[in-house]
């Protein structure tokens, strides 16, 4: 049995949870916040990781392809090696040059904090490059990467909304809004498993923020 730590407010925990959904793989959950992670598990302390029957891995991305491999079913990549290909370069693309440069903005966006004028600026010229560059690669008819269901879409699911929700706070316009961002997390909200991945994510999110205001 499969154990995915972490916590359901995460988009990284989010991203891997999806897969694990969508491909039918049997596993449990285990609360873990940044801070309180297993150290040999997660040697930054980051979430999530994933405690398999050979041992424990970190980093989201890894524990996709463990996961493709490892549970051949109902499968998220291609067969066809380049499309695959392509598919991890939609899937890296979101969580390095969308999900990572707006992030600068979450404290401001989400958390009562304040981001500085410069880093506003500097990470809207980032985003705006990036988004650009974005829109070359995704294809949205009807997921991400074309016409199936792929990994890139799990990563999709869970960076999407908060690119845009970040930049609609401090820019006042959302970044995301001339790609058909809107229609596409409203198809995917339709899925039976985003569904369950979205009502705990809501769950959690409160349970978070409830334990930040205590502190």
């Amino acid at each position: 049995m499969l154990t995915l730590c972490g916590f359901a407010a995460s988009n990284y925990h989010n991203k891997v949870k999806l897969a694990l959904l969508e491909k039918g793989v049997p596993f449990e959950e285990e609360l873990a916040w940044v801070g309180a992670t297993d150290a040999q598990a997660s040697p930054l302390g980051k979430v999530p990781y994933l405690k398999t029957p050979d041992g424990a891995m970190c980093e989201s991305a890894v524990m996709l392809e463990y996961i493709e491999h490892q549970y051949p079913q109902n499968p998220l990549l291609p067969a066809s090696p380049f499309e695959a290909a392509k598919v991890r370069e939609l899937a890296l693309f979101l969580d390095l040059h969308l999900e990572l440069v707006a992030r600068n903005l979450y404290a401001e966006a989400f958390f009562g904090g304040k981001v500085s004028d410069s880093v506003k600026e500097k990470t809207a010229a980032q985003l705006e490059k990036n988004i650009a560059a974005f829109t070359q690669l995704a294809q949205f008819s009807p997921f991400v990467a074309g016409n199936t269901f792929t990994l890139a879409d799990c990563a999709a699911v869970a960076h999407l909304p908060l690119v845009s929700g970040a930049t609609k706070v401090v820019y006042g316009r959302d970044f995301l809004a001339d790609l058909p961002v809107r229609d596409y997390l409203k198809h995917m909200g339709e899925r039976p498993h985003m569904q369950k991945v979205n009502a705990d994510r809501k769950a959690n999110m409160d349970l978070m923020m409830a334990r930040m205001k205590a502190k």
